[in-house]
């Protein structure tokens, strides 16, 4: 054996890492995962000081996707909601081939029943009704469920004059339910108008992605539009389009940044402020709890 090669085999070997046994003593203890690399600036981040954050990277303000129940418990004055309308899930008989296997793996992944959580919760000492979408349960996607729940939220809120306050994040239609599907879309505008009829306020946080059936429906309803940054929103998507009309498409299209700068978006908000903000404009528009006492 050359000098060189034994050099090598001293200093570039790799270490033998002894792992403990598992609860079964067979299988080795993995710990669990203590740090992630952001999606934008590629930075190593401890997992806890980015839970401690809300999910948003330190380091460059990346908003990471966050479930729907941790969005509306971190929205509430005591950490808490009332869960409504779970009960509403989709048709058992849906026969669009494969459907079910996919409703049962998403209901496992994300621990929710559907894509959308809707309840009602007190937020500055107002109650709201609300909605959040679950970016988990098929990216978020529109099928009967989602629809039903929003609307009747809306419907809810109407009768006993709540604001409302919406995280729209999605996908688009769930093609497996077809023009079902797309008949949400006049469903939820429909139970939007009334609320609006009614003089009450809706305001809808676009999220990351905010695309395809929910951006042309109750996502863009709202009395004030806030977003997150850098989210994506549109209709179709920018490859789609460009696709579509040839064209290269300008730097920062369809995020929220250039929908503000178009008129399509009033406020963007990192959601380290969201709360304190939403309470802000709950305030202003309905008198808050400290002018006439709660909104009942």
């Amino acid at each position: 054996m050359g000098f060189e090669e034994t050099i090598r085999k001293i200093f570039f070997r790799k270490p033998k890492i002894e792992l403990e046994g598992g609860a079964d003593g067979n299988k080795p203890a993995v710990p669990e995962k203590v740090s992630v690399r952001c999606e934008k600036c590629r930075q190593i981040l401890l997992s806890s000081e980015l839970d401690a954050n809300m999910k948003v990277c330190p380091k460059c303000g990346y908003h990471f996707k966050i479930g729907a129940r941790e969005r509306l418990i971190a929205l509430a004055d005591d950490g808490e909601f009332v869960e409504m309308f779970s009960d509403v899930t989709t048709p058992a008989d849906a026969d669009f081939p494969g459907y079910s296997e996919k409703l049962e793996k998403a209901r496992a992944e994300s621990g929710e029943q559907e894509g959308a959580v809707v309840g009602v919760l007190k937020l500055s000492g107002m109650y709201v009704a609300v909605f959040a979408m679950d970016y988990r349960f098929m990216m978020g996607s529109m099928g009967y469920a989602v629809g039903e729940r929003i609307t009747r939220i809306f419907e809810y809120a109407t009768l006993h004059r709540y604001p409302v306050v919406g995280f729209a994040l999605s996908g688009g239609a769930r093609m497996q339910e077809g023009i079902t599907s797309l008949m949400q879309m006049a469903k939820t505008s429909a139970a939007v108008g009334k609320h609006n009829d009614a003089g009450l306020l809706y305001v809808p946080v676009l999220t990351n992605p905010t695309t395809g059936g929910v951006s042309a429906s109750f996502a863009f309803l709202g009395d004030i539009i806030l977003a997150e940054p850098d989210a994506l929103i549109g209709f179709a998507g920018p490859r789609v389009i460009e696709q579509t009309i040839r064209q290269k498409l300008p730097a920062g299209f369809q995020r929220a940044e250039f929908l503000q700068q178009k008129g399509y978006v009033d406020l963007i908000v990192k959601r380290t402020e969201m709360k304190m903000k939403l309470g802000e404009i709950l305030a202003l528009h309905t008198g808050g709890a400290e002018n006439g006492g709660e909104n009942r």
